[in-house]
């Protein structure tokens, strides 16, 4: 299973790209169970902020939009997981 994090925005409205996939990593199973652990009911609220990075977060056909001040919980978990293990 493919997991993508895109992050746009910020003062320079650079972008970046993450991504992993979670059937090869070592520790597959605790990444199915963050995965398991994502509230895709709650989406967050989008509202304008400047200068502020935008979260695209995608795991495989499921896509979500997150704005960094509404980066909590298991999804910063999760964007924070993808980051490091893509780099």
């Amino acid at each position: 299973m493919k997991v993508s994090v895109k992050r746009s925005g910020g003062f320079a409205g650079l972008t970046r790209e993450w991504a992993v996939d979670v059937d090869e990593q070592p520790d597959a199973d605790e990444w199915m169970s963050l995965l398991s652990s994502l509230p895709w009911d709650a989406r967050p609220r989008r509202s304008p902020e400047p200068d502020r990075y935008i979260y695209v977060v995608r795991v495989s056909r499921r896509r979500v939009t997150i704005p960094e001040a509404q980066l909590a919980g298991p999804w910063r978990d999760l964007v924070e997981r993808v980051r490091q293990a893509a780099d």
